[in-house]
C-alpha cells in the first residue's frame, strides 16, 4: 500500500523559513501579542507541521483492531493472547529488521569514540555462540555471520533485549547529531578535526559524545560545538553571539520541531498491528477480509503469476526442511535471508513473518491482558527521572559516556520545588559520605517519606516499577516452577527455524532480557507526534478555521 504524507509533512523547516516575513505576523490567540518579534519579548511560534519519519522508518497509521484476533488455533495450549479490542496510535516502524551492517556501524562508533573502553565494546558485541550446537556443524556461522560481507544485509542475531535497547538509544543520538551537523546547527562533520572545531570521531569539545537529552537541556553548547547556522535568539535577555553580525543565537529546542523522537523497541500491540496490516483490507472503516498471516489468503505460497507457488516467508516447512529441494530452493534461504527479501506487507514492512523473531518492549505474562489499557496497551513501565546535578540551574547529572543519569521516579506527580531541593540535598550529603550510597527517591522527614509524595490513603510509598502492576510474581520460585518474572520479554513473528504456526502475528513467546538466540533479532519504532492521519487525500474533513486577528484600538 503506497503511503502519502499530508502537505504539512514536506519536511522540517528552519526557523528562518518558518517565521513569517510579511507585515502581518501571527498573534497569540489569548493575549494578542505578536509572535517572533524581538521587540516585544521574543515570543516564538513555529508553523505546526507533521514531522517526517527518521531514517529507515515508514509511517503506520494507527487505529482499532482485535489484538490476538488473528490466532486461529492454540497448539501450545498456552492461552496467552486473549482476544481484546484495543487502539494503537499512529507511529513509525523500521521498514526492515536491523542488519549486521547496521550493528557493525554501532560497533565502529564505539571503537572510535571510546577506543580504550574494551568493556563497552565487548558488551555491545552480539553473542555469536548462539549458532553453536553440539550436533550441528555451525561453527562457520560463529566466525563469519556477523562480520563477513556476504552476510552484511542479513538480520543481526545473538542480540539480547538489553543490547537492543542500547542500540535504540545510540541510534537516536547519532540521527539527531547528524541532523544538527548537516544543517549547520552544530559544527559540521568536515570541520570536526580542524582547530577549534570540536574533536574527532564525534567527540564534542566538552570531551563527551552528543546526547539528545543533554543537548536539549542546554548543556552542549559553546566554542567547538556551535555551528555556523544556529537558531536566532529573539529573547531580550540574549547576548550577542556567533551569528552573522554578532547576532544572538541559540541551540535547537524541542519546540523547533527539528530533532527526531527517540528510537525504541515497538510495543507488542504496535508490532502485532503493524504485522497484520489490515489497512490494506479496509474501506470506509470496514475490513473486507481478515488475515492469518501478514499477507492475504489461507496459505503460505504466492498466488501471483510471476511468483506463483513460491513460499511467502523464510520459515521451516517441516522437520529437516529449511530450504526446499536442491536445484529449486523454494524460499531461497537455509538460515536467515537478507532483510529486504520477500514481498512487504500492506504497510510496506519486510519480513514481519519469518526470517527472525523480533524483540518487542513488553514484559511477558501468560495472561497479560486480563486487565489492560484499551488505548496503546503496554506492560513494562519502569518510570524514571533524570538526576539533577544542580537543581538551581536545572543541569542534568551525566555518566562517563555523557548520558543523563536516570533514577527511579520520585512520585506519581510533579514535585514541589522545595521537595526537589530537599531530595537533592539528601542525596548530596549521603554521597559525600559514601560515594556508593543508593540514591533516594523521596525526600525524608525523619524516617518516613514526605506525606505529599504518598498516594492518597494508600499508606505506602510510590512504586516506579509498574511492570507487574496488576499481578504478583513470586521471585523465590523463579527457575524452579516458572521462568516468568519481570525480566521476561516478549518476542514475536516466527523465524527461519520455526514452523508456519509462529508466523501468525498473534503468537507470542518470551525469553529473559539478557539471553540471546540465533532466531531472534529486532527492529526499531518511533512515536509519531501530531495528527494521526497519514493519508487524508480524498477523505472528508471538517474545515479548520483560522483565528481572527486581534486589533488594538
Amino acid at each position: 500500500m503506497k503511503i502519502l504524507f499530508t502537505k504539512t509533512a514536506l519536511g522540517l523547516l528552519a526557523l528562518g523559513a518558518v517565521m513569517s516575513s510579511c507585515s502581518k505576523r501571527e498573534q497569540s490567540q489569548k493575549t494578542g501579542i505578536t509572535y517572533n518579534d524581538k521587540n516585544n519579548g521574543g515570543y516564538e511560534r513555529f508553523r505546526q507541521s507533521h514531522p517526517s519519519p527518521g531514517p529507515g522508518l515508514v509511517p503506520i497509521e494507527g487505529g482499532t483492531f482485535v489484538m490476538g484476533g488473528s490466532a486461529d488455533q492454540d497448539i501450545t495450549y498456552d492461552y496467552n493472547n486473549v482476544r481484546r479490542r484495543v487502539t494503537v496510535p499512529s507511529f513509525y516502524m523500521d521498514e526492515t529488521e536491523v542488519s549486521n551492517q547496521d550493528w557493525l556501524d554501532y560497533l565502529h562508533w564505539i571503537n572510535i569514540t571510546f577506543p580504550q573502553d574494551r568493556e563497552l565494546y565487548y558488551n555491545a558485541v552480539p553473542d555469536t555462540l548462539v549458532w553453536r550446537h553440539p550436533l550441528s556443524y555451525n561453527e562457520p556461522y560463529v566466525d563469519n555471520y556477523l562480520r563477513h560481507p556476504a552476510f552484511q544485509d542479513y538480520p543481526v542475531v545473538g542480540v539480547t533485549w538489553d543490547q537492543a535497547q542500547d542500540y535504540c538509544s545510540w541510534r537516536t543520538d547519532r540521527t539527531n547529531e547528524n541532523i544538527l551537523r548537516e544543517t549547520g546547527k552544530m559544527v559540521a562533520w568536515k570541520d570536526m578535526g580542524k582547530k577549534g572545531g570540536g574533536g574527532d570521531a564525534g567527540i564534542a569539545a566538552n570531551g563527551q559524545p552528543f546526547n539528545t537529552d543533554i543537548y536539549l537541556n542546554g548543556q552542549m553548547t559553546g566554542a567547538g560545538i556551535d555551528g555556523k547556522k544556529m537558531m536566532p535568539n529573539l529573547s531580550p535577555n540574549a547576548q550577542a553571539g556567533t551569528g552573522k553580525g554578532g547576532k544572538a543565537v541559540r541551540p535547537v529546542r524541542m519546540e523547533d520541531g527539528i530533532l527526531k523522537q527517540a528510537y525504541r523497541l515497538p510495543s507488542e500491540a504496535e508490532w502485532e498491528y503493524a504485522a497484520l496490516a489490515l489497512a490494506g483490507n479496509t474501506q470506509f472503516e470496514n475490513i473486507d477480509d481478515g488475515k492469518i498471516y501478514t499477507w492475504n489468503g489461507m496459505g503460505v505460497r504466492s498466488a501471483k503469476k510471476k511468483t506463483r507457488g513460491l513460499i511467502m516467508a523464510n520459515f521451516k516447512r517441516g522437520n529437516g526442511d529449511n530450504a526446499g529441494v536442491g536445484g529449486y530452493l523454494n524460499d531461497k534461504a537455509d538460515i536467515t535471508a537478507p532483510v529486504r527479501s520477500y514481498a512487504p506487507n500492506d504497510f510496506g514492512l519486510y519480513n514481519m513473518a519469518g526470517n527472525v523473531n523480533e524483540w518487542v518492549a513488553d514484559t511477558y505474562r501468560q495472561t497479560s491482558f486480563e486487565e489492560f489499557e484499551d488505548f496503546n496497551p503496554f506492560r513494562g513501565n519502569e518510570f524514571s527521572n533524570k538526576r539533577l546535578a544542580d537543581p538551581s540551574k536545572g543541569l542534568y547529572a551525566k555518566d562517563k559516556y555523557g548520558k543523563p543519569i536516570k533514577d527511579p521516579a520520585h512520585a506519581n506527580k510533579k514535585l514541589k520545588y522545595s521537595e526537589l531541593l530537599a531530595l537533592q540535598q539528601q542525596n548530596t550529603v549521603a554521597q559525600s559520605a559514601n560515594p556508593n550510597a543508593p540514591v533516594a527517591t523521596t525526600p525524608q522527614t525523619g524516617s518516613l517519606p514526605a506525606d505529599s509524595l504518598l498516594p492518597k490513603n494508600s499508606g505506602k510509598a510510590y512504586n516506579p516499577d509498574a511492570r507487574g502492576e496488576k499481578d504478583e510474581v513470586n521471585k523465590a520460585l523463579y527457575g524452579a516452577t516458572t521462568l516468568v518474572n519481570d525480566h521476561s520479554k516478549v518476542y514475536k513473528g516466527g523465524s527461519w527455524n520455526d514452523m508456519a504456526f509462529w508466523l501468525n502475528p498473534a503468537t507470542r513467546r518470551f525469553m529473559d532480557q539478557d539471553e540471546a538466540s540465533a532466531e531472534v533479532g529486532f527492529r526499531c519504532a518511533m512515536t509519531l507526534v501530531g495528527a494521526p492521519e497519514i493519508n487524508p487525500n480524498g477523505k472528508p474533513h471538517y474545515p479548520v478555521k483560522k483565528a481572527k486577528p486581534f486589533k488594538t484600538r
